[in-house]
């Protein structure tokens, strides 16, 4: 009783609020890119929609509700093995984007009939209205669900490359079974603009990186990085050369992008016989930084 009062008092509740607000936001956004921009140009998106599509084509049913059809009983094998939570949620997300897919249809509005503007623009909205479905943790059902299944039988194979494969074979049968190849190129254009909306949500426009450097002038350079232009802070990590044994110290320092040209023209400067990596690194908390602490 105690812990119901307090998740009605605090921050839990509103929490969940504002979670499944934002997954009602991401549906309906979803929805707009995919019946407005990419249905009507026979562009095909990935998972159950996409299968949904290839069925509308073939019998004329809505591709929502068909798309729900195909994921209950994901939804129940999945149960089980992922929790409650995350099926709750993510059946939010699945029944949500589809009934707003075929309230969107019954509107007839066709945004554009240029494939290339359909797959650029429609890739964006959609992505934006599926990376928010992300960021709160739900889905929106379909392949999602089935790479989960898959990466714990191959978990070598990464997760993404998982739905890639199955979004890709989604998209050749639909180009196979009608014979319009171009909608796969197109389709394929939407998927790559499309999973970078979806970054830019999950990952936001914070272009920073990581830089390793080796070096025998170790002091100089951390210096001319802590108390130069930079103004960046530095961790030396002990290392040992695998073939000479030779102990060494690495620095690694988190900078914005815009500072590489900086750091290996006063990197080569110091030492042109410096060793130097740049990593890409999706978020970086902390001082000089985004916050650690979520706003919410």
């Amino acid at each position: 009783m105690d812990s119901i009062k307090q998740q009605l008092n605090g921050r839990p509740v509103m929490s969940q609020v504002v979670k499944y607000a934002l997954i009602t936001i991401g549906a309906a956004i979803g929805a707009v890119g995919f019946q407005f921009f990419m249905f009507p140009n026979a562009i095909v998106s990935g998972g159950l929609i996409g299968i949904a599509q290839i069925v509308n084509r073939l019998t004329g049913l809505p591709v929502g509700a068909f798309s729900i059809v195909l994921n209950v009983p994901l939804f129940i094998i999945a149960w089980k093995q992922f929790g409650l939570g995350f099926i709750i949620s993510s059946f939010a997300g699945t029944v949500l984007y589809s009934v707003f897919i075929d309230a969107a249809a019954m509107t007839n509005i066709v945004a554009t009939t240029d494939p290339m503007l359909a797959s650029i623009i429609g890739g964006v909205i959609k992505g934006l209205g599926l990376g928010t479905i992300y960021y709160v943790g739900a889905t929106t059902g379909g392949v999602d669900i089935v790479a989960r299944f898959l990466r714990r039988r191959f978990p070598y194979i990464n997760f993404g490359t998982l739905i890639l494969l199955m979004d890709a074979v989604i998209i050749a049968a639909y180009a196979w079974i009608f014979k319009i190849y171009e909608s796969a190129m197109y389709s394929l254009i939407c998927m790559f603009v499309m999973s970078r909306a979806v970054d830019l949500v999950l990952y936001g426009l914070d272009n920073s990186n990581i830089c390793y450097i080796v070096s025998e002038h170790t002091d100089d350079i951390v210096s001319e990085i802590t108390l130069g232009q930079l103004h960046r802070g530095v961790t030396l990590l002990h290392a040992e050369g695998a073939y000479s044994h030779e102990e060494k110290q690495v620095i690694m320092c988190v900078i914005k992008r815009p500072q590489i040209a900086a750091i290996r023209r006063m990197v080569r400067a110091i030492d042109p016989k410096a060793f130097m990596v740049v990593t890409d690194a999706k978020n970086v908390f902390g001082k000089g930084f985004d916050s650690i602490i979520e706003n919410s």
